[in-house]
């Protein structure tokens, strides 16, 4: 039996996921407050919410601790998506993802211990477990070992959140998601690839050996999995893997790139990247995680990589003419 979510926060609601987010749950007539400094989010990501009555936004930054209270009166639910969203930025710049994830999630706790939210939602990462031994990998496998920055970040922020839960009696709903792909992305291998070929349409040059092969969620399918997952948290805090069955490595991604903006002749080409193949220090050479326990509860995505790719290949290309 799934419980209500009540009047909801989203932060980084104007973002690539955050504002999917939104989107649907006003379409379950939910009330919800946006919290977005507009940094990488977009009002006109929002267009189709900003006249309904249930919305709001709200143009804050988190790291402004004392503003943040005013706006958490009578909210029953957070889902926390602001975040660096990049996780190539890590290496160059540390402290940006530390100040972004660690820093201002640890201001946005402090201020829900003092507040009447009932339950946080997490949007994390399959980048908190490294490179594990088990593929598919569960929500069970341990030790967490990341190998980039935004892992780290990442995994530093579901500790805090997990230890706030537990000590001031706040529901805490952890979700790793695989590769999210779809429309209003700005940052990722599929945007990456289109603005290349916008620049030199006969060849493509794709970091590493172009072998990593990863999962791949629809933006569509990967919010109403956060959404479910945060209705089906049992425990004082739960955490859920969202992503897809199969795989797709990155050379059959730029040839679906190739092909979608009828290129078809473009020579694909492989460099820079790691010795080892990686398309740069802290990538993930392969990822798929295991998502029977959602499956179980009654959830699964109805596309899988390859279609969620193809899907989100004609999404971007269309957005970027």
């Amino acid at each position: 039996m799934s419980h209500e979510l009540g009047k909801i926060m989203v932060t980084g609601g104007a973002g690539f996921i955050g504002s999917h987010l939104v989107e649907e749950l006003i379409k379950e007539n939910k009330e919800v407050i946006v919290l977005d400094n507009l940094s990488t989010g977009k009002k006109l990501n929002l267009s189709s919410c900003i006249q309904n009555k249930k919305f709001r936004l709200v143009i804050e930054d988190l790291k402004n601790q004392n503003q943040l209270t005013q706006h958490m009166k009578d909210i029953d639910t957070i889902f926390h998506m602001a975040a660096d969203p990049e996780v190539r930025t890590g290496f160059s710049d540390p402290k940006l993802a530390y100040t972004q994830n660690i820093d201002n999630t640890y201001k946005l706790l402090e201020n829900v211990r003092k507040s009447n939210v009932k339950q946080f939602v997490f949007a994390s990462s399959s980048v908190v477990y490294g490179e594990p031994e088990m593929i598919p990998t569960p929500e069970t496998f341990g030790p967490l070992l990341p190998i980039s920055i935004y892992g780290g970040t990442k995994l530093a922020c579901e500790g805090l959140i997990s230890s706030y839960c537990n000590n001031y009696g706040i529901k805490g709903t952890i979700v790793r998601f695989a590769n999210v792909v779809g429309s209003r992305a700005r940052h990722g291998v599929i945007w990456d690839f289109i603005q290349k070929l916008r620049i030199n349409e006969k060849e493509l040059n794709v970091l590493g050996n172009g072998k990593q092969t990863k999962s791949y969620i629809h933006v569509k399918d990967c919010v109403k999995g956060l959404i479910f997952s945060s209705k089906n948290t049992k425990k004082n805090i739960d955490v859920f893997n969202l992503g897809n069955l199969d795989m797709i490595n990155v050379m059959d991604i730029a040839s679906i790139v190739c092909k979608t903006m009828n290129l078809k002749n473009a020579n694909i080409v492989t460099s820079g990247g790691t010795e080892d193949g990686r398309g740069w220090i802290g990538d993930v050479k392969q990822m798929n995680l295991d998502i029977s326990k959602i499956s179980n509860l009654g959830w699964n995505p109805k596309e899988n990589s390859q279609a969620s790719v193809e899907r989100a290949t004609l999404e971007l290309y269309s957005e970027s003419i």
